[in-house]
């Protein structure tokens, strides 16, 4: 079947087409450091089989962070921890790349010291009832270097590249977004300068990493929200990143103001599955570089048939490997569908010690 067979791309050799998305793991210490809980989280996703695995996403600058105990790298005091990481990941054989994260609009002031979130523009937030900060120009200019020390020490952290989170609604997303960037100057007003601030991002990246190491992005197809991105022009923008050097692209939708349009629950049968693909599908009939689709896969079938269709090169799972981290490697062994039930109580970060699947009682 091709979901097993190895795949090969930037530099990366990967021993089968399935991708572990970046997934929220509250495994990290509060000041954001590796724990030996975090390892050993990864070290069963590696076992489990699964050919690359993206990070939870993590810390550029203090002033995005939209989760507790989320993964640090906005210093360089996190690099030996992370490096402690990576390590146990490819003592087994694994591929590990990190998604780097800034919260945006969609941080809470609780866990900013109570300073308010910062955007593109000051756009209310209905889901969270927080009203964020417009960023002066020079702002946005610190938090792209933020972006490219943050890549910078991945590398020397053994990271197998980087994954810039441009979707979800978070700030990179924010700046994309017409419903959530009303600028008028160099950052926004229209489409072209809009995507500025992903492309300032990857270039000033490219200054630190060099022309080789692989660095993805993680897009919306379609915002699912009135005034936001459609799919029209999330393809416009997907064309942009291959031509400017970008070695992959995830392909996923939906913000905080779309509700549950993003983690979508109750996927109880196939034709509830692949969520995005509808949207996501004609990506990857027009680009080039390869294209990892996420939303609701649950079986092996779907995969399969995802893959020998050209809808995606690589099938994305999240919240099935939360339950099952050795699902892939169930999969390889005959399994046909996962275990999740898509109840998303592993979503409820604030009342978990840890995400985990909590329909399996210890």
């Amino acid at each position: 079947m091709k979901l097993f067979e190895p795949f090969s791309f930037a530099g990366l050799d990967l021993k089968n087409r399935i991708v572990r998305s970046a997934t929220y793991e509250k495994r990290a210490d509060v000041d954001g450091f590796v724990t030996d809980a975090l390892i050993d989280f990864y070290k069963d996703l590696t076992r489990g089989g699964a050919g690359l695995i993206i990070t939870g996403n993590a810390l550029v600058d203090l002033s995005g962070r939209s989760i507790p105990q989320l993964i640090c790298i906005h210093n360089d005091h996190y690099v030996d921890k992370l490096r402690e990481l990576t390590d146990a990941v490819h003592t087994l054989d694994g591929k590990i790349v990190m998604q780097l994260s800034h919260g945006g609009r969609q941080c809470f002031p609780s866990l900013l010291g109570g300073k308010q979130p910062i955007a593109p523009s000051a756009v209310y937030d209905p889901s969270t009832k927080i009203t964020p900060r417009a960023m002066a120009s020079e702002e946005v200019w610190g938090i792209i270097d933020a972006f490219a020390d943050s890549a910078r020490r991945a590398l020397y952290a053994g990271f197998d590249g980087v994954q810039i989170h441009a979707a979800h609604g978070y700030l990179v997303s924010e700046f994309l977004s017409p419903h959530t960037n009303r600028r008028d100057d160099y950052w926004g007003g229209d489409e072209e300068r809009r995507f500025h601030f992903l492309e300032e991002t990857y270039e000033a990246m490219r200054k630190e990493v060099g022309s080789v190491f692989p660095i993805m992005a993680k897009i919306n197809a379609d915002d699912f929200i009135e005034s936001g991105l459609g799919p029209a022009e999330s393809l416009r923008i997907a064309k942009r990143l291959q031509a400017l050097g970008f070695s992959a692209l995830e392909v996923s939708g939906g913000m905080f103001e779309s509700g549950k349009m993003t983690v979508r629950p109750n996927i109880e049968s196939e034709s509830q599955e692949a969520y995005f693909r509808d949207v996501a599908g004609p990506f990857a009939k027009e680009l080039e570089i390869p294209l990892m689709i996420v939303g609701g896969i649950r079986s092996r079938g779907i995969a399969e048939d995802i893959l020998q269709k050209g809808d995606a090169d690589l099938i994305s799972l999240s919240r099935p490997l939360i339950r099952e981290p050795d699902l892939p490697n169930k999969f390889i062994a005959g399994k046909e569908r996962a275990d999740c039930i898509s109840c998303n109580n592993c979503m409820r970060f604030l009342k978990l010690d840890m995400i985990k699947c909590t329909q399996i009682k210890s």
